[in-house]
């Protein structure tokens, strides 16, 4: 049945990141000292408020706490799933001291818009952790299951809108798969664009729309002070302290999905410089610091760093491919 397969090879494409070093260290010279960065500036490829820029803090905070970096600061270049920055950071080649937050986001972000740069013009560094995708709607609405949402959808698609990342992002294509699950053409769902997650928690409260889908760590806060109902979280089994209606095996295992988010430099950065990078984020991903955030966000520990994650990348690369082009939303 088509369904199974692309819900599958969604799944396959997300949640293949325990086989490749989840949550290890998996390159040599981890033990080394890691030289401590001068002035580093991280760019965040989306609004402030959204997971991208979570992340891109989280990893300056964590660099700060552990002397691994003189100074570090985080810039928001928001935009098309991640490619306007990455179009900003892919001619840099060789600059130093200059780190983009990237992930599942920009790698769809490049073949759903037809970008003409790609990761290929990065310089791989780590890939840091995965997050759950997340169904919310605000606290009086009528839906209270994925289901009841995805029937009105059916029923009437332009009566509801869903807030999201931008058009071809984790947030839409994990949409897109609950259309297909519930029977609804993924073309068809009112969905609608926002560069951060402060502006579709806005959109939500506000009443703008009539639900929300993001990671996790951006509506926590909002399922838990009750302003937003929890719907579905795309794990197996339930997270520690966030109640939602369902997770996504109660629907289907196969809607089980991570959005995962990595640091990478310009391309042309030299050999040593690279592996100075590589080691302070081995550093990083070891303190304490890291460690709290990891927990605090609910963020997987998926960190994977050298070969084995540009590997990684380009198998990853070929799957998002296969899913995109199955949702009708890839232009490559």
């Amino acid at each position: 049945m088509k369904i199974t397969r692309i819900t599958a090879a969604a799944a396959v494409a997300v949640l293949a990141l325990s086989a490749c070093g989840s949550g290890s260290d998996t390159s040599s010279g981890a033990g080394a000292k890691a030289k401590a960065l001068d002035r580093l500036e991280i760019i965040a490829p989306a609004a402030p408020g959204s997971g991208w820029d979570q992340a891109a803090r989280a990893v300056q905070d964590s660099l700060r706490s552990a002397n691994l970096a003189k100074a570090a600061e985080v810039k928001n270049v928001p935009g098309a799933s991640g490619t306007v920055a990455l179009a900003q950071v892919a001619p840099q080649k060789g600059k130093e001291n200059l780190w983009v937050a990237s992930g599942l986001a920009m790698m769809s972000g490049v073949i759903s818009n037809g970008t003409d740069v790609t990761l290929d013009d990065l310089t791989p560094l780590a890939r840091l952790m995965g997050e759950y995708e997340v169904i919310v709607t605000p606290k009086d609405s009528p839906y209270k299951t994925v289901g009841d949402l995805f029937a009105a959808i059916k029923k009437n698609p332009k009566s509801v809108s869903i807030a999201g990342g931008s058009a071809g992002s984790a947030d839409h294509i994990f949409i897109g798969l609950l259309a297909r699950q519930y029977g609804v053409k993924p073309s068809d769902v009112n969905y609608v664009p926002y560069s951060g997650g402060g502006e579709a928690t806005t959109a939500i409260l506000g009443g703008k729309v009539q639900a929300g889908v993001s990671g996790l760590s951006e509506f926590s806060a909002q399922v838990k002070d009750g302003s937003m109902n929890g719907l579905l979280v795309s794990s197996a089994k339930p997270v520690e302290g966030v109640e939602f209606a369902q997770t996504a095996a109660d629907v289907d295992t196969s809607l089980e999905f991570q959005n995962w988010r990595s640091m990478m430099a310009p391309s042309g950065v030299n050999d040593a410089l690279k592996t100075q990078y590589v080691e302070a984020l081995k550093k990083m991903h070891g303190s304490q610091g890291w460690k709290d955030t990891l927990q605090k966000n609910a963020w997987n520990d998926n960190f994977l760093t050298g070969d084995e994650f540009t590997a990684w990348l380009k198998v990853e690369n070929t799957r998002v491919q296969g899913v995109l082009d199955e949702l009708g939303l890839s232009k490559k």
